[in-house]
């Protein structure tokens, strides 16, 4: 069984520490073997590319580079701000994660 994360693909999350530390942006994608997520606008890197059928032309374009987990944080719904996640049950029985700073619910 593989472990459970705080963030989640589409999730808008704030880089904590590094070269883009205070960038926001949402999560394209999670490596959940790799701890890594792929955020919009953050990490990004220059790949040199020969010509293809999608870029007939080649060149050098610039693309976004998966990011540790750990350097994350999401942001609150409610406030914008960085915050902690926790884990409760609804209603119905279902874990839902909220935000610890606000307990909004996190969809």
């Amino acid at each position: 069984m593989q472990k459970k994360l705080h963030i989640k693909k589409g999730d808008t999350v704030v880089v904590i520490t590094g070269n883009y530390k205070g960038q926001k942006g949402r999560v394209l994608e999670v490596i959940r073997n790799n701890d890594r997520a792929i955020v919009e606008g953050v990490n990004l890197v220059k790949k040199h590319t020969k010509p293809n059928a999608d870029n007939p032309q080649g060149g050098i374009i610039e693309q976004e580079a998966p990011i540790h987990i750990s350097n994350l944080m999401l942001v609150d719904p409610k406030s914008g701000e960085r915050t902690r996640i926790g884990r409760r049950e609804n209603d119905k029985g279902k874990l839902i994660r909220y935000s610890k700073k606000s307990g909004e619910e996190i969809k």
